[in-house]
């Protein structure tokens, strides 16, 4: 079932809705192009930092990356002060 909306906009939020509008949307579809797509950002910024988390914890990852770490020191050349 649709639902209806009803908002006003200030001033940056108009100039927003001109921006997605340019690709000759109407107001109720560039709101609704909008939207999905801050869902979408949001799904995937939710996403990222539940992987970050993961990984965070995960102990041989990060012996791994202790390795790596210690590996690439020794390779890096000194310098002379």
């Amino acid at each position: 079932m649709a639902r209806s909306l009803h908002v006003r906009l200030d001033e940056s939020s108009a100039a927003a809705l001109a921006v997605v509008r340019s690709d000759g949307l109407t107001d109720s579809a560039a709101v609704r192009t909008a939207l999905r797509e801050a869902a979408a950002r949001r799904r995937s910024r939710a996403s990222i930092i539940a992987e970050v988390a993961r990984l965070a914890d995960d102990e041989a990852d990060r012996a791994e990356m202790r390795a790596i770490r210690e590996q690439m020191s020794e390779l890096a050349p000194t310098l002379d002060a």
